[in-house]
């Protein structure tokens, strides 16, 4: 899946980043239950493509840390980004992680949650805390088929 940290020109200096689509199924489906991980990264163009080469995003989990470079220069999705992604994904659900791992992540868990509240969204979201596990059953949860 496309990846990028920060901006066109910050993103030549930092390491190469990647998202990842999980398909499950069994004998009997071909996908039965699909799992996006958008990874550390920024929403950019090339994030349009994913629903149209996967649709039916089951479950998305997106790391939303809002790591600043130098303080100045946002180089991973922060909160609007995590809104503006599931948008694009369309994801059933979504789970928010990789928030409050490190100090140099700058996008609180609450300011996902004024966001999505804004767009309309919290149905979608499933918030875990640290522990927390959510099962889920690729044969029972094929909402996307």
């Amino acid at each position: 899946m496309p990846g990028r940290n920060g901006p066109p020109i910050v993103a030549k200096l930092l390491p190469k980043v990647m998202g990842s689509m999980l398909d499950f199924g069994s004998k009997n489906s071909l996908r039965s239950y699909r799992m996006y991980i958008s990874g550390d990264m920024m929403v950019f163009d090339d994030i349009k493509d994913i629903p149209k080469r996967y649709p039916g995003v089951d479950l998305a989990l997106l790391h939303l840390d809002g790591t600043r470079l130098l303080g100045l220069v946002t180089v991973t999705m922060n909160a609007k980004e995590g809104v503006r992604i599931m948008q694009i994904i369309i994801p059933n659900k979504a789970i928010p992680i990789h928030y409050n791992d490190y100090d140099v992540f700058k996008s609180p868990l609450s300011d996902f949650k004024e966001e999505i509240e804004r767009a309309g969204l919290q149905e979608k979201i499933i918030y875990l805390e640290h522990g927390d596990t959510y099962k889920f059953d690729s044969e029972e949860n094929n909402q996307s088929g």
